[in-house]
């Protein structure tokens, strides 16, 4: 089992009222400063005195050095993209929390208060955050810190999680340990916006009032959104509808069409009466699925102990399964001994069969030394190839679908997290783990994160962090704000032209289409007007970033627009 991160865990709530702000506030666009209050005792977490060498551009020389230097990393990273006039204060802390050899909890993180009604509120009678709150209101309006985290100090102990310690490098070489820096930025995340406070157990509201996050969690089976519930249960029902509770706001689903690829499946040939594309997932190991995918016969793996489909004992039809698609169940052993037993049978890919009721789950584990396609699907899925196998042949392909995406519905909503039983603390404050390629606020932990906040930026600005415009169009929401470029695509150069409505703080970025930071064009203030910024196609270290597709980010006047750029080989 993957570490899991935990998820929303909600500090004492303290219900404020608004309070007039006291001093002059800076527009805006103004960056974010977050400031981390270090919580810890004498000794302990962030004051652990025990040397340790500097790691992967990390300069502490003590444990806790290292871990304070992290958190100070990471803030920098959301200050740079948020903009508050009002200082961030985040309450810090490790501490010992739930966790045994093979699964456990991270790190928790939420806002220490809720507010709704205040001045500058885009939804009357929602609650929000406390330090978005702050932003919409330009006020602080709670003398509180605005953040409260916990995070795991036994990581780094033999008794948790096994050998794996926590990474505390920037490089992203945590090898078999499990790297700091994304944990804290996904509970970070949560703490800024990225949860809701109506519970997913009972579907009861806060004190009766939705949140704001509600406002955009839309059932696709009833058609209503979760503020639009008048009923607990309606809601309750809604944060285990798999595969249908999704994000309906427009900048996190238009960013997601274009960040995420598509999700895997098995088509099916053979015999007619099963004939079609069932949905799955792709295990953390293994072979990408391609859009020619792996065609063969399935066959049923036998390890001759019950239940003898699970391949957790060694394969006694091994021969069979030669140059075949191996379909065993899942069970007790791990998914990498699995797939690799049927590797070393001469499979050439794996279907594995969920044992629980509801969707598949993503299949973790690390083993380079597997090199064919992985996939799970549903139990419900799975019992019906399996019957069909038991009198006749079954031909299918794992591949990538060419229409659906992976973590998006059909109408192209971003799906949320909503297992069957509800999951306390992972459910509904989260992505869907269908996601591909793995995003930032998923409920575990993957070990292709690194320092990108990917779509969670794009739900914070649905939010309300930043306005939201489209890439070549006016907004009502800053009149004569307009974003473009040519050429596009392009090469060796483009022009990005901005036309800004009034003089302030500009910043304009290029990110790669993972969500990587390639070069900052702009950063400081520019007057009203038009202006031209060129990029050359290079990173900020002079490099050619190479052919294919970026994204310039804008953040001026108080909105955001990202224009899609396509750099063409030479």
């Amino acid at each position: 089992m993957r570490p899991t991160f935990r998820r929303f865990a909600l500090a004492a709530l303290a219900l404020a009222i608004p309070v007039a702000a006291s001093f002059s506030l800076p527009s805006p666009g103004h960056a974010a400063t977050i400031v981390i209050v270090n919580n810890d005792g004498a000794n302990e977490g962030f004051n652990d005195p025990t040397p340790v060498a500097p790691v992967g551009g990390n300069p502490g020389t003590t444990l806790g050095a290292q871990r304070l230097f992290i958190f100070k990393h990471a803030a920098s990273i959301w200050g740079a993209i948020l903009p508050s006039a009002i200082t961030i204060r985040v309450a810090a802390q490790f501490n010992s929390q739930t966790c045994d050899a093979t699964s456990g909890v991270l790190g928790s993180a939420g806002s220490q208060s809720a507010h709704a009604n205040f001045a500058g509120a885009p939804l009357t009678n929602h609650w929000y955050h406390q330090a978005l709150a702050n932003k919409l209101s330009n006020s602080d309006l709670s003398p509180s810190d605005d953040i409260s985290a916990t995070f795991n100090s036994d990581v780094d102990n033999s008794t948790c999680l096994g050998t794996s310690n926590w990474y505390y490098g920037l490089d992203g070489a945590e090898g078999s340990d499990i790297e700091l820096l994304p944990v804290v930025l996904h509970e970070l995340g949560h703490g800024l916006g990225f949860s809701t406070f109506t519970s997913s157990s009972t579907g009861g509201t806060l004190s009766g009032t939705p949140s704001a996050y509600d406002h955009f969690l839309f059932d696709e089976s009833t058609g209503l959104h979760w503020d639009q519930m008048t009923n607990n249960n309606a809601r309750k029902n809604s944060a285990v509808n798999t595969g249908k509770l999704t994000w309906d706001g427009a900048g996190t689903n238009r960013a997601a069409a274009l960040y995420l690829g598509h999700e895997p499946e098995v088509h099916v040939t053979a015999p007619a009466s099963v004939a079609g594309d069932y949905v799955a997932l792709s295990a953390d190991f293994g072979a990408a699925a391609t859009p020619g995918g792996v065609t063969a016969n399935l066959v049923l793996v036998n390890d001759g102990t019950a239940p003898t489909s699970d391949a957790c004992e060694p394969i006694q039809n091994g021969g069979a399964l030669a140059g075949q698609i191996a379909v065993l169940d899942r069970g007790t052993c791990t998914f990498v001994a699995k797939v690799a037993a049927a590797q070393s049978s001469g499979a050439v890919g794996v279907i594995v069969v969920n044992n629980a009721a509801g969707a598949p789950i993503t299949m973790g584990g690390t083993d380079p030394s597997i090199v064919i396609p992985a996939v799970m699907i549903s139990q419900a899925d799975g019992t019906t190839l399996k019957n069909a196998m038991l009198s006749a042949t079954v031909t299918g392909t794992i591949r990538e679908s060419a229409t659906r995406v992976a973590g998006l519905t059909a109408a192209g909503r971003m799906k949320m997290y909503a297992p069957n039983p509800v999951e306390s603390g992972s459910s509904v404050s989260h992505f869907d783990v269908s996601a591909t390629p793995d995003v930032l606020m998923e409920p575990a932990i993957n070990t292709g994160l690194h320092d990108t906040v990917d779509l969670t930026h794009d739900l914070l600005v649905d939010l309300g962090w930043l306005a939201n415009v489209t890439a070549v169009a006016t907004t009502a929401a800053a009149p004569g704000f307009r974003v473009q470029s040519a050429p596009n695509p392009f090469h060796p150069y483009t022009v990005i032209s901005l036309d800004l409505p009034a003089g302030g703080a500009t910043r304009v970025a290029l990110f790669d289409i993972q969500g990587r930071l390639v070069k900052r064009l702009v950063n400081s203030w520019l007057p009203a007007g038009r202006h031209a910024v060129t990029w050359d196609g290079t990173d900020d270290q002079g490099r050619s970033a190479g052919a294919g597709v970026y994204f310039a980010r804008v953040e001026a006047s108080g909105v955001e627009a990202s224009q899609r750029l396509v750099k063409l080989e030479p």
